[in-house]
């Protein structure tokens, strides 16, 4: 199976901010600039997944229209990362002490007393099962740069725990509005943690 991934435009949010799960719109010209550059790029009538946050869903729900897509479908466990207290806070206002402790434990600890990477590639995983099991030739996901980077590190086939390393530990930035395919050659089980 062919995924799609297309991270969203970029937010309307200032820079510095960390804003993971937070629902941060998209401004109406970033929106349509990205669908115009999208439409004619992606494959038509292909079934298409995407974050329920706005700043993929509103992109999402225009592209659906425009290919034509055989399926729309907003699923919550493509969602950002939630970083608890963190959210919408500057990250060069957040103690240096409790970043450096997620440095340390990247994959188990959970920023501002949010969501941890390991929950995340747990949900992001399941995801993925539950496609491949449906057996599409192709697929658009219209996603985050995190749940990306976990849909590639998750082709590696390494338990789970090691796979949130693998993506959290990465320097791979992802641009806004960029495509990213992958090919999954056989159905995942997903290994235990």
């Amino acid at each position: 199976m062919k995924l799609i991934l297309v991270r969203h435009p970029a937010p309307d949010v200032a820079s510095g901010i960390c804003y993971g799960s937070s629902d941060v719109a998209v401004a109406p010209h970033i929106l349509a600039a990205a669908r115009a550059s999208l439409r004619g790029s992606l494959p038509t009538h292909l079934p298409m997944y995407t974050s329920p946050l706005s700043r993929c869903a509103a992109l999402a729900s225009t592209l659906a229209g425009d290919l034509r897509a055989s399926r729309f479908t907003h699923d919550a466990r493509l969602m950002e990362m939630d970083f608890g207290s963190w959210e919408l806070r500057a990250w060069h206002d957040i103690a240096r002490g409790e970043i450096d402790a997620w440095a340390f434990d990247l994959a188990h600890y959970r920023p501002g007393g949010g969501e941890n990477v390991l929950a995340m590639a747990t949900r992001v995983a399941a995801f993925l099962d539950d496609l491949l099991r449906e057996q599409h030739a192709a697929v658009i996901v219209i996603c985050h740069a995190g749940t990306i980077r976990l849909l590639s590190a998750l082709q590696a086939g390494l338990p789970l725990a090691e796979t949130a390393l693998l993506a959290a530990s990465g320097a791979h930035k992802i641009a806004y509005g960029a495509v990213v395919t992958l090919d999954f050659q056989r159905a995942i089980v997903t290994p235990a943690i």
